[in-house]
């Protein structure tokens, strides 16, 4: 039995999902690999990049939903929008944390902590914020919130999955650390250009289902 049309577009922006959650397990691991080189040891650089993460995501969530609620008609370009900042993000942050932490080498440790959680906090706000607007821009054109949030959340769970385990088996025994970060980066701008295409091209397909905001 053939997808339904509806069902189409979410099947495809969750393989863009998927590939999002990749990257974002790339840029985990491998920033914890750069603060390693800023701190000297191991504990304190998971420890940063765990709790930026887990605060970036939970604050963007937040901040990705009333966004979502506040410009529904927008949700589309606030999700891409996000991709490319996330992309962009980690183009330059090869640079930006190891000359930050050159830079703050004789500062007291909490002072270098609170900076490297506050430039991994802003690439993992965006992440964050993604989920909430592409399930809100779903929604609306698809009227089905549980499948919309079941099929991308489960999408982009399995990418991380695979993502944390692709630097540590596979990515850094024959790249450099600089290197899968940028594919990463470049894995997240090209998410953002296609999944533009898909969400133009379902806004024109199907108008919003009645009754959903």
């Amino acid at each position: 039995m053939s997808a339904s049309p509806r069902a189409a577009p979410t099947e495809a922006l969750s393989g863009l999902f998927f590939a999002s959650g990749v990257a974002g397990l790339l840029y985990q691991v491998c920033w914890q690999r750069l603060l390693f080189v800023a701190f000297g040891s191991d504990l304190p650089s998971v420890t940063i990049i765990v709790a930026a993460f887990m605060s970036g995501l939970g604050l963007g969530a937040l901040a990705g939903g009333a966004a979502a609620d506040r410009w529904p008609v927008h949700a589309a370009a606030l999700f891409c929008g996000c991709e490319a900042g996330i992309g962009l993000f980690g183009v330059v942050s090869p640079n930006v944390l190891l000359v930050a932490g050159d830079y703050f080498v004789a500062a007291p440790g909490v002072v270098v902590a609170a900076v490297n959680f506050a430039i991994v906090l802003v690439p993992a706000f965006l992440m964050g914020a993604t989920l909430p607007i592409l399930v809100s821009h779903l929604a609306r054109h698809l009227g089905n919130v549980g499948q919309a949030t079941g099929q991308l959340y489960a999408a982009n769970t399995l990418g991380a999955c695979i993502g944390a385990l692709l630097p540590a088996f596979v990515l850094l025994d024959h790249l450099p650390v600089s290197a899968v970060i940028r594919g990463a980066a470049v894995v997240n701008l090209a998410v953002a250009l296609l999944t533009w295409r898909w969400l133009r091209r379902l806004q024109g397909d199907f108008a919003p289902v009645v009754g959903v905001p």
